[in-house]
């Protein structure tokens, strides 16, 4: 008797719960046009001692200047020594401003800031991707700002 009853646990089923899932994908991709620029302002200084300034106009005096199209000019600066033949220093510097745009930029053109990236359309060209029922992935290049990617992702559960 406790021979059968060890043969029946031995013919028993087993029992589990199995799950097989298989995902595949292909993304392919053709990057648009894209341009980014900064702008910059301008910027004066002007720094000395023992030294006294002129415009031309009235010593003592820096030009405001003018300013056009969003760019700062400065006035003509002068500077003379306080005390001939004393020490003295003076310095100036001076950057300008990109211009103001009147208007904004056509597609694909590209204003004349200081910092400019343009990035050009990508062109597809044969661009393909395919994965067959086997999972064999084939990829195909394309032209200049494209990438393609395929997956293949196979999943098994046993419970």
């Amino acid at each position: 008797m406790k021979r059968l009853i060890f043969l029946l646990f031995l013919a028993a089923p087993a029992q589990a719960d199995i799950h097989h899932a298989i995902t595949t994908s292909t993304q392919l991709t053709v990057n648009a046009a894209a341009t980014q620029a900064q702008r910059i302002g301008s910027s004066f200084s002007a720094a000395g001692s023992n030294v006294d300034t002129t415009d031309g106009t009235t010593a003592g005096t820096v030009s405001v200047g003018t300013i056009t199209s969003g760019v700062y000019s400065p006035g003509t600066i002068a500077a003379t020594q306080d005390n001939p033949g004393a020490a003295f220093s003076y310095s100036q510097s001076y950057t300008q401003a990109d211009a103001v745009p009147t208007s904004a930029p056509s597609v694909g053109a590209v204003g004349n800031f200081s910092n400019v990236t343009s990035t050009a359309a990508g062109v597809a060209g044969s661009l393909a991707g395919t994965i067959t029922s086997q999972g064999v992935v084939t990829i195909t290049a394309g032209g200049a700002g494209t990438s393609a990617i395929g997956s293949v992702e196979s999943a098994l559960t046993v419970k």
